[in-house]
């Protein structure tokens, strides 16, 4: 475990180089992992009152209020991206607290939606997380996530074996039972994923008392394959991992 959360987004050079593919949403996030999340989500969001755990840019926060969310509680562990979102953001039914996932207070039946994007595979300590997660979620309410998926973050960084040319032959896996931190690069050295297996997500949530009610392991939707032909790659090994899970009523 880490001995504190880790805030590599406020490092300048990876703030820079994580800024520019949002921007032009040359990464994956648009064309499969967002796709994907607004499954996850309950078929309305009249009302509801919502923690965003990772906010990012607060775009998430801004489209659920969009859809008629009473409240949004936006927290992110970076002041850089705080500061993007409040720039972007002009709507006093959203509130932005720098805070990290491991010591925010988030008290107890608060919310009924709470939703992380690409955020906990950051964090150490996952089963002490989704305890505080489902204790703040009120009866009915759902807790909604997605992280890189096991397979990815099994050996840390891009683990495609090539040819002598250079072309992609298989995804490599292994220590894939082996939970705990990995070191790799991305955009600056030394950014620190935890990996953890399918059946630690699915059974701690379980375990926190909730319920499963949704996983996906998605793949590119056809428009998006439409547009980008090379996506077909991702077909060959799932980059994130989604769930859904939700607190008896």
């Amino acid at each position: 475990m880490t001995d504190s959360p880790q805030n590599v987004y406020d490092d300048p050079a990876f703030f820079a180089g994580y800024a520019a593919l949002r921007e032009t949403e040359s990464g994956l996030n648009a064309v499969l992992e967002q796709p994907a999340f607004a499954r996850m989500l309950p078929a309305s969001l009249a009302g509801l009152r919502v923690l965003d755990l990772g906010c990012g840019f607060g775009d998430f926060a801004r489209a659920a209020r969009a859809k008629g969310a009473a409240s949004v509680l936006a927290v992110d562990v970076s002041a850089r991206m705080l500061a993007e979102a409040g720039r972007r953001t002009a709507d006093s039914g959203i509130r932005y607290e720098q805070a990290s996932i491991e010591t925010m207070e988030m008290g107890e039946g608060g919310f009924d939606l709470i939703v992380s994007s690409l955020a906990l595979h950051y964090v150490a300590d996952y089963p002490a997380a989704v305890r505080r997660i489902a204790a703040a979620l009120a009866p009915g309410g759902r807790f909604a996530f997605s992280v890189e998926h096991p397979m990815c973050t099994a050996l840390g960084g891009s683990q495609w074996q090539r040819d002598a040319e250079g072309r992609k032959l298989h995804w490599r896996v292994d220590r894939y039972g082996e939970e705990g931190p990995r070191q790799t690069r991305w955009f600056v050295d030394g950014v620190i994923k935890h990996h953890r297996t399918i059946e630690t997500y699915v059974g701690t949530l379980i375990a926190a008392g909730l319920v499963l009610a949704r996983l996906e392991e998605p793949g590119p939707v056809p428009e998006a394959l439409a547009s980008r032909p090379a996506l077909e790659e991702e077909r060959r090994r799932p980059p994130f991992l989604l769930l859904a899970a939700d607190k008896p009523g």
